[in-house]
This record gives C-alpha cells, structure tokens and sequence, in this order.
C-alpha cells in the first residue's frame, strides 16, 4: 500500500507515520527529516533550506523533488508512507506521474484536520534532542531525566509567530491538495485531535476501509 498522509505543521503527522511503519510494516519518507539532515550537516542544500525553514516558508521544489525520488526508490516502490510530501499541487502533479511511470500509484491520502491554536500550542512547546532526533513535548511527553538538557531545544520554526506564518502558508499552498485528491477519489480527511492511539485507530480503520475496497 502506498499512503500519503499531510495536514498543517504540528498535526501529527509524522507520528502517525512512524505508528503505522512499526506496525504496519509501511517505510516512512519524510522528507521534513531529510532537510533537517542536511541542514544539521550543513550541506549547500541544506544551508540554502535552512533560510526557508526559519522564514516559515516552503521549500522550492528544486531542493526536495530528487531527494523524494531517490527515496521511493529505495523502498521498492510500494509499502510507503509519504509524509510532508507532497506539499504543492505541483509537486503532487509530478508525484502523480511519476507514479504511472513505476506503476506505483498512491492507495489514499490522508489529511488531518486540526484546531489553529492546538497546533500553536503542540509546537510552541515542541522540543527536539539534537543529538538523537527523538520529539518531546513539554506537558505530555518532557524529556527523561537522564538527558542532557544542553541537547534539548526548541527548533526556530516552532516559535508561536513562526507557526502561525506557517499555518498560512500551509492554507495556501498545501491545503487545495484535498480538493486535488478528492477529484482522484483518495482523500481521508481524519480528525486529528485526541491523543495518539485515538487517532491511530481512526487512520487505520479508514486504511482498512480502503483494503477492502481494492
């Protein structure tokens, strides 16, 4: 099966995503976790994505298009999730040809659906470790006692004004996707508050439901 899943910045999604690799044997893409690479390493591409990310801003396409290629290649074309791809109607214009041209057609898209301001708060009080990548969140999931507070920060872009730009250019570049899908007969749009396995449940009940149909 070859999923899409997207929605705002802090909707969960790469969570979901990481749920349904373990457990459903899907190989998550995210293409967010190969640019936060590059930036971390400090490559030319990374350092010219760096001044996007804290602006709020999208990443062109030149930047991520073969990265996302080189990617689904390396799954073998099937048992995939992309997650934050793609992220303009351009972008799933070119997903979509490139799809028939592997015969690797996408199964569903998934959309979540989340409240403006639980997403400012979900990412204002976002952390990340910068040694092993691992997310916390300061009310629900902190970071364990035994790691060093030195490697724990809170990434530019999770900044509450920054999120809110995000959310706008998300609204305007990103969320027309549904309309996009919807006309191929693949959206699922879910309700993507509550916690974790609530929404877990509500994803694969709709992947389910989407088996069953083929």
């Amino acid at each position: 099966m070859r999923i899409i899943i997207f929605g705002p910045p802090g909707a969960g999604k790469g969570t979901q995503a990481r749920l349904l690799e373990e457990r459903r044997g899907l190989q998550q893409i995210s293409t967010g976790d190969i640019i936060r690479n590059a930036i971390k390493q400090e490559t030319s591409i990374g350092l010219e994505a760096k001044e996007f990310v804290e602006a709020g801003e999208l990443i062109p396409d030149r930047v991520v298009r073969k990265l996302a290629e080189q990617a689904i290649e390396l799954t073998g074309y099937d048992d995939l999730i992309l997650d934050g791809y793609p992220r303009t109607e351009q972008q799933a214009e070119w997903l979509t040809e490139f799809g028939q041209e592997n015969n690797c057609p996408i199964d569903a898209v998934v959309s979540l659906h989340v409240d403006d301001d639980v997403i400012v708060d979900r990412l204002s009080k976002r952390r990340v470790n910068t040694e092993t990548g691992d997310t916390y969140h300061l009310d629900h999931n902190p970071p364990p006692d035994d790691v060093d507070p030195d490697h724990v920060v809170q990434r530019p872009d999770d900044q509450p004004d920054t999120v809110r730009n995000r959310l706008e250019v998300y609204r305007e570049e990103t969320q027309p996707l549904e309309a996009y899908y919807e006309d191929q007969s693949l959206l699922e749009v879910i309700d993507g508050e509550g916690d974790i396995e609530t929404i877990y449940d509500r994803i694969t009940t709709t992947l389910d439901h989407v088996d069953r149909s083929d």
